[in-house]
């Protein structure tokens, strides 16, 4: 392990592929990509948007605080769509998330993501000093 960056692997949810859960560097957490997966079953969970949204954010949640954060400590997020269509309500559940200063965000549309999922969220996260 190089001793400019940390591995950061968050119990509970399904181990990664040929990558990290998280890659620490200094005060910043690099999260990766996080799709709809319930952590139990390891399959696509919700309904809506507003819901596959929602456990991309907690499934991001559980990565920061495998690194000792929370998403209040975010400060940019990425989100991929594949129907620019849902991004209304991929939003609304989205802003739920935080009472005041949320993080910088992009949205992109793209063709396909892993496992056939239809959202998927990663963020940079800061440490305290």
């Amino acid at each position: 392990m190089s001793h400019h960056r940390e591995p950061i692997t968050a119990e509970g949810l399904p181990a990664a592929g040929p990558y990290s859960h998280a890659m620490r560097a200094g005060n910043l957490v690099f999260v990766s990509g996080q799709v709809h997966m319930d952590p139990e079953s390891g399959q696509l969970t919700g309904d809506s948007a507003g819901d596959r949204a929602r456990r991309c954010l907690d499934n991001l949640a559980r990565v920061a605080q495998a690194a000792g954060a929370g998403l209040e400590d975010a400060v940019r997020i990425t989100i991929y769509v594949t129907d620019m269509g849902e991004f209304a309500a991929i939003n609304e559940a989205y802003g739920a998330y935080w009472e005041s200063d949320p993080p910088a965000r992009v949205t992109v549309g793209v063709a396909a993501l892993p496992l056939g999922a239809s959202v998927e969220m990663d963020a940079v996260i800061a440490l305290a000093g």
